[in-house]
């Protein structure tokens, strides 16, 4: 992967408040949550840079290596609550709304787990994470740099 222009340096003036915005956006979720919708997004958009950033970020935070593992199958696995396994749905639903239309299921699912609020938020929160993977993959922004030592050093 070559990278392209850095849009976090060239356009800091707007970027930024995507940055902060994102952040007051997942203040209203619970962090574990806003992790495994934030990781979940950038697997499906194959956002190198994201999933560097927000993995490391939940593992810090305390998440299990297990449930970052299994997140790719949260359909299948144990390891994830009705709550979460709503956020998932409906992150997926909304990260591939062209061919989702965002259906009735993924809806109700959140609804029963979520308030109105809360389902507003994590929309927002979805819609944020994916701004974030069209910058990371459009212009091929590559892993954090402590990543990229890691892997020259192996």
């Amino acid at each position: 992967m070559t990278a392209r222009l850095n849009p976090y340096a060239a356009t800091a003036q707007v970027v930024q408040p995507l940055i902060d915005y994102g952040q007051t956006v997942a203040a209203g979720l619970e962090p574990s949550l806003v992790a495994l919708v934030e990781i979940r997004a950038s697997q499906i958009n194959g956002c190198a840079i994201c999933l560097d950033m927000h993995i490391r970020g939940a593992r810090e935070a305390g998440e299990t290596e297990e449930r970052v593992y299994m997140l790719n199958a949260w359909r299948e696995s144990r390891l994830f609550t009705p709550r979460e396994k709503a956020a998932l749905g409906w992150t997926e639903a909304l990260t591939r709304l062209a061919d989702s239309h965002a259906p009735d299921a993924d809806y109700e699912a959140v609804m029963a787990q979520f308030s109105e609020s809360e389902a507003v938020t994590l929309t927002m929160l979805i819609g944020v994470i994916n701004s974030f993977n069209k910058l990371g993959v459009g212009f091929r922004v590559p892993p954090l740099r402590k990543s990229l030592k890691q892997a020259a050093a192996a």
